[in-house]
């Protein structure tokens, strides 16, 4: 996946999906019968923002590191693009401008122990810290007991860590975990999506985007797609191989940390009264049980 500073080629391709999905009719504007191209024009797109088809042109060609955000906040407007897509085109001008110095690289940052203590205190919910790569680099002994088929899968790291993207697209096991496995795909892929755009010199993100592009046919179909996601919330689906069916709410919150590192801390929780209540609460009991003998997260 090239990746180069400026990112011209992330740019020009999530304009041109934005543009194609939207029909002339949709932005009132007259329609022909004659028109050779899904959805507006790019002349189209100038007019509905203000600028000149030149200038457009050009910013769709990944020339935007100059750009003004009230252009950009007209070009989103043109494009209807949702919060979570502007907020991406607006991560995407800002990697492309120029710095007077390289940026140094983004290091992952350890989990305070403060952090882990929040985890360990909600007894009664899955609680885990992901990173924007999707590691799970931090979590409660019920997260471990929710996710053990994470946890057990042979695409964890040298650390043990899982990694949800690199689960869902490669176990093999995913589809019977994730009962509505397809619609977690496209999520996850979205998620990485947005993260690309906040850190496109991120090594181990652009490598790992590579590996589930060379090795998953679902994660190419989803990815080309360039579809972004800031923040995943609703309702899971699960299979689990002890509790069996489980329907869990969950939330994800910004998790403030030092240095330039995204993480959201996501809780899994169950409706009080329902039978994935009972069954999350025996999952709590053995899982407070088993962390007591081995003493870790992981």
């Amino acid at each position: 996946m090239d990746q180069q500073p400026g990112n011209r080629a992330e740019i020009r391709d999530f304009l041109v999906g934005r543009r194609a999905r939207i029909t002339p009719a949709q932005a009132g504007l007259p329609t022909s019968a004659r028109r050779r191209v899904a959805g507006l024009r790019r002349e189209e797109v100038a007019v509905l923002a203000g600028v000149s088809t030149e200038w457009y042109t050009r910013l769709e060609k990944g020339h935007i590191g100059g750009v003004s955000d009230d252009v950009l906040d007209a070009v989103a407007r043109a494009l209807r693009l949702d919060e979570d897509e502007r907020t991406h085109l607006f991560d995407l001008a800002r990697a492309a401008r120029p710095a007077r110095r390289t940026p140094s690289r983004r290091r992952d940052v350890e989990v305070p122990p403060r952090i882990q203590w929040l985890l360990d205190s909600m007894t009664m919910s899955s609680a885990f810290v992901r990173n924007g790569r999707t590691d799970i680099v931090a979590g409660n002994p019920l997260a471990r007991a929710l996710l053990a088929p994470m946890f057990d899968s042979a695409t964890t790291d040298r650390r043990g860590r899982p990694n949800i993207a690199r689960y869902i697209f490669l176990d093999p096991g995913a589809p019977d975990f994730f009962v509505d496995w397809e619609a977690a795909g496209v999520a996850t892929a979205a998620l990485l999506r947005a993260e690309v755009g906040r850190e496109p010199r991120d090594r181990a993100l652009r490598e790992l985007v590579g590996e589930l592009s060379t090795l998953s046919p679902e994660f190419r179909g989803q990815w080309a797609a360039h579809d972004v996601l800031m923040r995943h919330d609703g309702v899971k689906r699960l299979r689990h191989p002890e509790a069996g069916h489980l329907e869990l709410t969950f939330q994800s919150l910004d998790l403030p940390l030092p240095g330039r590192a995204v993480h959201d801390l996501v809780v899994y929780t169950a409706e009080p009264g329902t039978a994935s209540e009972d069954r999350l609460r025996l999952l709590a009991v053995s899982a407070a049980t088993d962390s007591r003998t081995d003493g870790a997260f992981a």
